[in-house]
């Protein structure tokens, strides 16, 4: 018997059963995938780097391009879910790869497809614990770098491999896998994504045609290089699926079209704002003389862009997205476009000033306790600040039925409800009139 890590992950993937409550959640999960990639496949977001995409890699015929284009589609908005563990967006790779494969075979059933999804979560959970804190603060991608794992996975799920064809994908997946954060703010995040899904299709139709790739130590050897020393390969399988990991502690669903970890800043910059508007100050940013925001070392690799010259690298930025919660009650889509970024905001976001709280434990050692704690000084010499957290953010309700609902809403009416219908995945025929509407 083969005792290698590679191994017994590839004989674990194929071989543990998810039920009806993970099916549930997986269910949820494809309802924000869609909400967030049909406003960019209908056109109803301009996304200016879809036609290069399109025209590079061409889906007709061709699974692997479309698993790229999807992921590129579903997370071009950086609205997708996000799962704590893996430090990024598991169902734009996961998804992406598992209908690209589902659209080239019409007999895929809905229950293989959601058991493969869910598996496919489970693992990039585990592969973020397995990896450690340090391959993200170090600037790797994990949506690229673990996802393309994850997505591997799954697709060997889907497909029902063997197990040393697993272990081949799963290898060939892992040599692969790469993806920097310098390129946050651009159209190279989502396509990150997209390149993710696409290399986990090629790995899984070469480890099926019989190509030769090493079947056991090369995902070892992707923990132990790219862990920085912080790697707990035990973690990758220990009490898997005891809960699964869509179940507990779940995927969590943006709110808001901006970096995760801009969302409880935010939050805090909303209570501030309804209790300026309680005391009866007119004008909110000609009531504030200067903002700080605190949060613990580290906590601001992600959203690292301080001067946004666009929405899309407003998405990054700490700075923009507290003057926007501040000026409008709300982060909406429209100001996280590609247009240049709204003079009112970045005026008042200037006035933002960063402050890493040296008493927290650093986000490397603990991003579980993230916070942001916002501190207006106000023109009259008052203060006010308020804290949230991110496990408050996380907890908070997200509505994607509405979110999906809303994604749809620029389509005429019978071609939305009929999508919607569908987005509910509740039988074979709707997943598949799903995959018919994706190639581009």
């Amino acid at each position: 018997m083969n005792n290698s890590l590679t191994a017994l992950l590839a004989e674990t993937l194929l071989s543990r059963h998810p039920g009806d409550a993970e099916r549930q959640n997986a269910r949820e999960g494809a309802k924000d995938y869609f909400a967030c990639l049909f406003p960019v496949l209908y056109g109803s977001v301009v996304d200016s780097g879809l036609e290069p995409v399109i025209r590079v890699f061409p889906a007709l015929h061709s699974k692997e391009n479309l698993a790229l284009q999807l992921g590129y589609i579903s997370h071009a908005l950086d609205f997708d879910d996000y799962h704590p563990a893996f430090r990024g967006h598991p169902t734009t790779v996961v998804l992406s790869t598992l209908l690209a494969l589902s659209k080239a075979s019409p007999t895929v059933s809905i229950d293989a497809f959601l058991d493969a999804y869910v598996v496919g979560v489970e693992l990039a959970g585990r592969l973020g614990k397995a990896i450690g804190t340090r391959h993200y603060s170090a600037g790797f991608h994990s949506t690229a770098t673990l996802g393309t794992i994850a997505a591997a996975g799954a697709a060997c799920r889907l497909l029902n491999l063997s197990a040393h064809t697993t272990q081949v994908a799963l290898g060939l997946a892992a040599t692969q896998a790469s993806g920097l954060r310098s390129q946050f703010g651009s159209a190279a995040k989502p396509l990150h994504a997209g390149l993710s899904a696409r290399s986990a299709v090629n790995s899984v139709q070469l480890a099926q045609a019989g190509f030769g790739g090493q079947p056991d130590g090369v995902l070892e050897s992707f923990l132990q290089i790219l862990g920085f020393d912080a790697a707990q390969p035990e973690q990758l399988l220990a009490g898997w699926g005891s809960p699964w990991r869509i179940i507990a502690p779940g995927l969590e669903f943006k709110r808001y079209p901006t970096c995760g970890g801009t969302h409880s800043a935010a939050e805090a910059a909303f209570v501030l704002r309804q209790q300026l508007e309680e005391r009866g100050q007119g004008g909110i940013a000609q009531a504030i003389d200067r903002i700080e925001v605190s949060f613990p070392p580290g906590a601001d690799t992600a959203p690292n862009i301080i001067a946004p010259k666009n929405g899309v690298e407003a998405r990054f930025s700490l700075e923009y997205v507290i003057a926007d919660a501040l000026i409008n009650g709300s982060v909406a889509l429209e100001n996280y476009t590609e247009a240049p970024v709204k003079a009112d905001i970045a005026e008042l976001a200037a006035r933002v000033s960063r402050h890493p709280d040296p008493t927290a434990p650093a986000d490397e050692l603990d991003p579980d306790r993230r916070f942001h704690h916002v501190t207006l000084f106000l023109h009259d010499g008052s203060q006010l600040s308020h804290r949230v957290t991110r496990q408050e953010t996380a907890a908070a309700f997200t509505d994607v039925e509405a979110k999906l609902r809303n994604s749809l809403s620029a389509l005429p009416a019978l071609l939305a409800q009929g999508v919607f219908n569908d987005a509910q995945l509740g039988s074979d025929a709707a997943l598949h009139r799903l995959i018919s509407l994706l190639s581009k």
